[in-house]
Protein backbone atom coordinates (compact mmCIF):
# COMPACT_ATOMS: atom_id res chain seq x y z
CA UNK A 1 0.00 0.00 0.00
CA UNK A 2 1.24 3.24 -0.90
CA UNK A 3 2.45 5.69 2.06
CA UNK A 4 0.10 9.00 2.11
CA UNK A 5 2.05 12.11 2.75
CA UNK A 6 0.94 13.77 5.69
CA UNK A 7 0.98 17.84 5.12
CA UNK A 8 0.66 20.02 8.50
CA UNK A 9 0.30 23.44 8.84
CA UNK A 10 1.18 25.20 11.63
CA UNK A 11 -1.21 27.20 13.43
CA UNK A 12 0.50 30.40 12.22
CA UNK A 13 0.61 29.69 8.85
CA UNK A 14 -3.45 29.17 8.98
CA UNK A 15 -3.51 32.48 10.66
CA UNK A 16 -1.27 34.25 7.95
CA UNK A 17 -3.88 32.75 5.50
CA UNK A 18 -7.03 33.63 6.93
CA UNK A 19 -5.55 37.02 7.61
CA UNK A 20 -4.91 37.41 3.85
CA UNK A 21 -8.00 35.90 2.54
CA UNK A 22 -9.64 38.19 4.87
CA UNK A 23 -8.08 41.58 3.80
CA UNK A 24 -8.59 40.03 0.15
CA UNK A 25 -12.38 40.57 0.86
CA UNK A 26 -12.13 44.02 2.42
CA UNK A 27 -13.28 42.31 5.48
CA UNK A 28 -12.14 43.79 9.17
CA UNK A 29 -11.87 41.56 12.14
CA UNK A 30 -15.12 42.57 13.46
CA UNK A 31 -17.13 41.29 10.54
CA UNK A 32 -15.31 38.44 9.89
CA UNK A 33 -16.13 37.17 13.14
CA UNK A 34 -19.46 38.12 13.07
CA UNK A 35 -20.19 36.16 10.08
CA UNK A 36 -18.70 33.38 12.41
CA UNK A 37 -21.01 33.81 14.66
CA UNK A 38 -17.62 34.12 17.01
CA UNK A 39 -15.87 37.16 18.76
CA UNK A 40 -13.33 39.32 17.40
CA UNK A 41 -11.03 38.53 20.17
CA UNK A 42 -10.78 34.57 19.40
CA UNK A 43 -10.59 35.48 15.19
CA UNK A 44 -7.31 37.65 16.24
CA UNK A 45 -6.00 35.15 18.11
CA UNK A 46 -6.27 32.60 15.12
CA UNK A 47 -4.78 35.25 12.96
CA UNK A 48 -1.68 35.61 15.17
CA UNK A 49 -1.34 31.65 15.10
CA UNK A 50 -2.28 31.48 19.26
CA UNK A 51 -5.09 29.79 18.75
CA UNK A 52 -5.61 26.38 16.58
CA UNK A 53 -8.71 25.31 14.07
CA UNK A 54 -10.71 22.25 13.99
CA UNK A 55 -12.38 21.05 10.46
CA UNK A 56 -15.62 22.28 11.16
CA UNK A 57 -14.13 25.92 11.59
CA UNK A 58 -11.80 25.53 8.56
CA UNK A 59 -14.97 24.95 6.72
CA UNK A 60 -16.58 27.62 8.67
CA UNK A 61 -13.96 30.39 7.64
CA UNK A 62 -13.99 29.03 4.08
CA UNK A 63 -17.62 29.68 3.32
CA UNK A 64 -17.24 33.06 5.34
CA UNK A 65 -14.23 34.22 3.28
CA UNK A 66 -15.79 32.28 -0.22
CA UNK A 67 -13.03 30.08 -0.40
CA UNK A 68 -12.50 26.33 -1.09
CA UNK A 69 -11.47 25.10 2.48
CA UNK A 70 -8.28 23.94 0.14
CA UNK A 71 -7.39 27.57 -0.20
CA UNK A 72 -6.43 27.58 3.55
CA UNK A 73 -5.09 24.06 4.40
CA UNK A 74 -3.40 23.28 0.78
CA UNK A 75 0.39 23.54 1.09
CA UNK A 76 2.40 26.85 -0.63
CA UNK A 77 3.53 26.05 -4.29
CA UNK A 78 6.89 26.92 -4.45
CA UNK A 79 7.69 28.95 -7.79
CA UNK A 80 4.18 29.89 -7.96
CA UNK A 81 3.19 33.63 -8.71
CA UNK A 82 3.89 35.63 -5.85
CA UNK A 83 1.85 37.88 -4.14
CA UNK A 84 2.24 41.37 -4.74
CA UNK A 85 3.41 43.23 -1.41
CA UNK A 86 2.22 46.02 -2.35
CA UNK A 87 -1.49 46.08 -0.61
CA UNK A 88 -3.05 48.75 -3.11
CA UNK A 89 -1.80 46.55 -6.12
CA UNK A 90 -3.02 43.82 -4.49
CA UNK A 91 -6.48 45.02 -4.20
CA UNK A 92 -6.73 46.41 -7.76
CA UNK A 93 -5.73 43.09 -9.25
CA UNK A 94 -8.35 41.37 -7.00
CA UNK A 95 -10.91 43.98 -8.64
CA UNK A 96 -9.72 43.52 -12.33
CA UNK A 97 -10.48 39.67 -11.73
CA UNK A 98 -13.88 40.30 -11.21
CA UNK A 99 -14.26 42.23 -14.64
CA UNK A 100 -15.44 40.42 -17.18
CA UNK A 101 -12.38 38.65 -19.76
CA UNK A 102 -12.85 41.36 -22.44
CA UNK A 103 -12.35 44.28 -19.54
CA UNK A 104 -9.84 42.08 -18.12
CA UNK A 105 -7.87 42.10 -21.30
CA UNK A 106 -8.39 45.85 -22.36
CA UNK A 107 -6.73 47.04 -18.37
CA UNK A 108 -3.64 44.22 -19.84
CA UNK A 109 -3.55 45.63 -22.99
CA UNK A 110 -3.33 49.14 -21.50
CA UNK A 111 -0.96 48.01 -18.48
CA UNK A 112 1.59 46.99 -21.07
CA UNK A 113 1.25 50.03 -23.20
CA UNK A 114 1.71 51.91 -20.11
CA UNK A 115 5.45 49.97 -19.25
CA UNK A 116 6.44 49.29 -22.46
CA UNK A 117 6.63 53.41 -23.05
CA UNK A 118 8.04 53.65 -19.44
CA UNK A 119 11.09 50.87 -20.92
CA UNK A 120 9.73 48.48 -18.32
CA UNK A 121 8.74 45.84 -21.27
CA UNK A 122 6.74 43.01 -21.22
CA UNK A 123 9.12 39.42 -19.67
Amino acid sequence: MPRVKRIVLSKKEIGQRVRALRKEQGMTQVELADSLGTHQTSLSQIERGIRGVGVQHVLKLAKALKVSPDKLLAPSKQGGMKTPRNERLLRRVRRIERLPPDHQEAVVRMLDAFLDSHGNGRR
